[in-house]
């Protein structure tokens, strides 16, 4: 038996894996994973995504370099989604945060940006013509 078996994949073959930062315990982001992805990730101990909207598997951070090293791994009571602990090299956020939650809804409705911008996405991200 291998740690796919133990899943419940919804029926676009994904699971939801929440990711937190090993050492801080701040939650960076939530993605999607498939079979493959999880397959791959426990291989090669890095997290690897099912990107939904290009349709592809990919290396989380293969565009920035912010890559993400699997510490732990955990499943939750019903099998439907996973918890992955990880070493985060730079930022989680493709925005250029170290977590995707860089926002706070305050009282009154508005938003207040926690922590700081540690790379610029423009720069990052460019479009290569």
């Amino acid at each position: 038996m291998t740690v796919v078996d133990l899943l419940k994949f919804d029926d676009k073959g994904l699971i939801p894996a929440v990711i937190q930062d090993w050492t801080t315990k701040e939650v960076l982001t939530l993605c999607y994973l498939n079979k493959e992805a999880v397959e791959r990730s426990f291989e090669t101990g890095m997290v690897y995504v099912f990107r939904r909207s290009k349709g592809r598997i990919m290396l989380k951070g293969e565009t920035s370099g912010c890559t993400q090293a699997i510490r732990s791994v955990c499943i939750d009571c019903e099998g439907n989604s996973l918890l992955i602990r990880v070493d985060q090299k730079i930022a989680g956020c493709h925005e250029g945060y170290f977590t995707c939650y860089f926002r706070q809804v305050e009282k009154d409705g508005t938003t207040a940006t926690l922590g700081k911008r540690l790379f610029d996405p423009n720069e990052v991200y460019k479009k290569k013509g």
